[in-house]
């Protein structure tokens, strides 16, 4: 079941357009890649509220998961829950950490160094004095690229410093929640350049992937992948199975406990009556 649009944002489609600006699409071409998630539960979806997907984009060449240092603090958690809804996507996925200007405690490198081990790019960047934004741009070049991250991270704010033509609306920090305020109401793919195109979305609070047995998650965390095949199951989950060598390369320091810790907290919202992308 999809809760969505049969069109999407990065769908290729054959229109016939009206004089008056109204129109009609009769053709969707075959897509080559889509991001989804778990949409909210919805009363009455089934007897168990099944969790639906919801389709978020399609045709991405690259997806950037932006956090940022503070205002929201960072949460390598959510940071997780991200690259594994890319990673299940089959899509290309690269991180921004924002707000390096905040940075008083200066962690973010130790962040940037772990993710960097594992294979991601990290791009550390501020809006505020425009660090980092040089290189986060010729990474966008010529591509269709999607930023998506919780509200407050200051997507629109990279995006405007970048292309200043752009205007996008910034939001401002819940002094109460230390959360961001919606700006970006739908998603929208913009050309900003010859060739470049920016999938700009709205600032979400919950992210779960959709689409994950038990048994799979592991595979989305690409630093387990050398270890998985060395499992004594091949339905190993990563938890308590004897001989699994994922909990042995933990133990030995060759995965991350932080990343570990992540996989568990995960696993645990996997239900058992999902459908597959």
């Amino acid at each position: 079941m999809y809760l969505t649009d049969i069109v999407v944002v990065g769908d290729i489609v054959e229109f016939d357009l009206n004089k008056d600006g109204t129109g009609f699409i009769h053709k969707i071409h075959k897509r080559r890649n889509y991001l989804s998630r778990k949409a909210p539960r919805i009363k009455g979806a089934g007897y168990r509220g099944e969790r639906l997907e919801q389709v978020v984009a399609a045709n991405i060449d690259e997806l950037f998961v932006v956090s940022s240092v503070s205002e929201p603090d960072f949460n390598n958690k959510v940071v997780d829950r991200f690259l594994v809804t890319g990673e299940s996507s089959h899509i290309k996925v690269n991180i921004i950490i924002n707000k390096t200007d905040l940075d008083i405690e200066n962690s973010v490198h130790w962040w940037a160094d772990l993710y960097s081990s594992i294979g991601y790019k990290v791009f550390l960047t501020s809006a505020v004095n425009k660090y980092g934004l040089g290189d986060l741009k010729n990474e966008l070049s010529n591509k269709i690229c999607l930023l998506w991250g919780h509200s407050g991270v200051g997507k629109s704010s990279i995006l405007n410093k970048i292309y200043p033509e752009l205007n996008l609306k910034t939001g401002s920090i819940s002094s109460f929640t230390d959360k961001g305020t919606h700006t970006t109401v739908t998603a929208e793919m913009i050309k900003v350049e010859h060739g470049t195109y920016i999938i700009d979305t709205p600032g979400i609070r919950e992210i779960e992937p959709y689409g994950i047995r038990k048994e799979d998650l592991g595979h989305y965390f690409p630093e387990f992948l050398p270890h998985i095949n060395e499992c004594k199951f091949n339905t190993c989950t990563h938890h308590h199975e004897p001989g699994c060598a994922v909990m042995e390369a933990v133990e030995e320091d060759k995965i991350s406990p932080y990343r570990y810790e992540s996989y568990l907290k995960m696993l645990e919202t996997i239900e058992e009556d999902i459908i597959f992308k």
